[in-house]
């Protein structure tokens, strides 16, 4: 066991390190030995517990995807008891690092104060609820078709919830811990609860998009046998739903409840893996505590924002529920309605988005803050996670301005449909770099010195020396500083407008793809330029990385506006 003292020792000889002449390095850590030791530990946990997640990725993708394309020699059934024996070995491991590691004398010497922030564990326990409530909901839905469904389908909602109870626990407690014992034990736990919520997520995703996914009925004389076989296993599957008959009257209730909360599932195990990650990143981290800034937020400190934000809320979510009752209406009349004010909607947002972003990039360049110095596995995920989850985005967006340049532009709907393609790329890439510059600044100082005008007869008569003078340094006042400090300066106050109009827009540009807005599969001009198949799987793979994108935005920008 590696004592704190061991390792403030092992890093004062690492500092004593001299570059020699030859350009070599004269160590005298590795005559130690220790600093050798621990440098291969770290590079055998990492290895070995990077193959273990890798392994268990594409066995699950193996498994998902021949559970999705051939449902009868591997069944869901067999794909929820690979999760099964994930969650629960998962779920054994976050007991044994709570009861065990975690308690062991000098186990965390150091705390990342960047990891697990309070607004993101916060959203990590709202999200987990709503997944437990889904749970919920499914071992009701299952336990009335029990006749004719296996019992794993009830299992494993059981077993979920009581998974996502533990994980969301641990991960409140211990999100910020840099473990310096058991290290390759804690790496390979880590990186197996990373799996376990990637395989989750996975699962969950595939389940909706099938679910929101509707082959069309008509298909046309080139269609390809693929499509006509695609379309038979759709029917095919709804025949064998209707076969099954709940032995309660709540079946349908619940099924359209559950539904509703995948979302949420979805982005809890995306929330769970971000912080698993950097539990892992932090595993043998040797950092400096005292760095952390103490941010606070007032909601004084902005006004037009959040008033404009909500407003695009608000106007979305009618826009969105008039856009869901028209479409099911399947009138083509209503459903061209439905989305020429869809794409309205959508071309207003994101023309105002990119412009206050544009504005925002614009404060950036004249701030004169530091950059962020260090390497932080905090910040270095959020980059990725924006960059990486935007690619999502981009591809639909490029996938559809192909296909209705292809097209001829014909129609109102195909014209709007390019507009917001367009602006969609425009506003995910000032967005990225209004975050990435946003969240490698560090927060604001206030250093200038603060006078104020007081009473002259009142100080004369409390301080014989100032009597010559009417003004009063504010720290010589028993008045707070506060009172005096007025507004803040124009930068800042613009920085947060800013983040919280950002921020609101992008939370009501997660909720309508998020729960059921598919204009891309009531526009037809896709699946008539790439083929139903092939724009389905572009849609498929590029839609859960879109919404998770809106939903990290705003987690990000909230930090942005607290640090602004």
């Amino acid at each position: 066991m590696t004592t704190k003292e061991d390792l403030e020792a092992i890093e004062n000889q690492i500092s004593t390190i001299q570059v020699s002449s030859h350009g070599e390095m004269a160590s005298p850590v590795l005559a130690h030995g220790k600093f050798k030791t621990v440098e291969k530990g770290r590079n055998w946990g990492w290895l070995l517990s990077g193959f273990i997640s890798l392994n268990i990725l594409l066995l699950g993708i193996a498994i998902v995807s021949g559970s999705v394309f051939n449902k009868i020699q591997i069944s869901s059934s067999h794909l929820l008891i690979f999760l099964i024996l994930l969650v629960i070995l998962t779920t054994v491991w976050m007991v044994y690092y709570k009861v065990h590691t975690s308690r062991v004398y000098r186990a965390v010497l150091y705390k990342d104060s960047h990891a697990g922030p309070v607004w993101l564990r916060s959203g990590l326990v709202l999200f987990g609820v709503c997944s437990v409530i889904m749970d919920i909901f499914k071992i009701v839905y299952y336990a009335g078709r029990m006749h004719c469904e296996s019992p794993v389908k009830i299992a494993f909602p059981a077993v979920q919830a009581l998974f996502v109870i533990v994980q969301t626990y641990i991960l409140w407690v211990h999100a910020k811990d840099c473990v310096q014992i058991q290290q390759i034990i804690t790496r390979c736990g880590l990186m197996l609860t990373l799996s376990t919520n990637l395989m989750v997520w996975m699962t969950a995703v595939t389940e909706e998009l099938l679910h929101q996914t509707v082959a069309p009925m008509e298909t046309s004389s080139n269609s390809s046998s693929n499509n006509d076989h695609r379309l038979n296993v759709t029917m095919q599957g709804r025949a064998e739903d209707s076969e099954c008959k709940c032995s309660h009257n709540m079946c349908d209730v619940f099924e359209k409840a559950y539904y509703y909360l995948y979302p949420f599932n979805i982005e809890y195990s995306l929330f769970a893996s971000a912080l698993a990650y950097v539990m892992w990143k932090n595993v043998g981290r040797q950092m400096d505590e005292h760095h952390s800034h103490d941010l606070s937020f007032s909601p004084w400190d902005v006004l037009v924002g959040p008033v404009a934000g909500l407003i695009v809320l608000v106007a979305g979510l009618a826009t969105f529920v008039v856009y869901e009752v028209d479409v099911a209406k399947e009138d083509p009349k209503y459903t061209e309605e439905a989305l020429i004010m869809h794409y309205v909607m959508n071309i207003v947002a994101i023309l105002l988005m990119s412009i206050t972003t544009l504005v925002g990039c614009i404060i950036f360049r004249m701030d004169k803050r530091e950059q962020v110095s260090g390497k932080n596995p905090t910040r270095s995920l959020d980059v990725g996670l924006l960059v990486g989850a935007s690619l999502g985005q981009f591809l639909i967006c490029y996938f559809t301005i192909v296909a209705v340049l292809a097209s001829g532009v014909k129609g109102h709907i195909n014209g709007l449909n390019l507009a917001c393609a367009i602006l969609t790329v425009i506003q995910l890439c000032l967005q990225n770099a209004f975050l990435i510059k946003g969240l490698h600044r560090e927060p604001y100082k206030e250093t200038e010195t603060t006078t104020v005008f007081a009473n002259v007869m009142a100080v004369r008569e409390r301080d014989p020396e100032r009597r010559s003078s009417s003004i009063v340094p504010a720290h010589t006042l028993p008045i707070p500083l506060t009172l005096f400090q007025g507004r803040l300066s124009w930068k800042r106050r613009i920085l947060k407008e800013i983040c919280a109009f950002l921020l609101l827009c992008n939370v009501i540009l997660w909720i309508m793809p998020a729960f059921g807005a598919r204009p891309q599969f009531d526009n037809t001009v896709g699946s008539d330029i790439y083929e139903f198949q092939t724009w389905a799987a572009v849609v498929n793979i590029g839609m859960p990385f879109g919404i998770f994108y809106r939903l990290h935005s705003v987690a990000s920008l909230f930090e942005v506006c607290l640090t602004s």
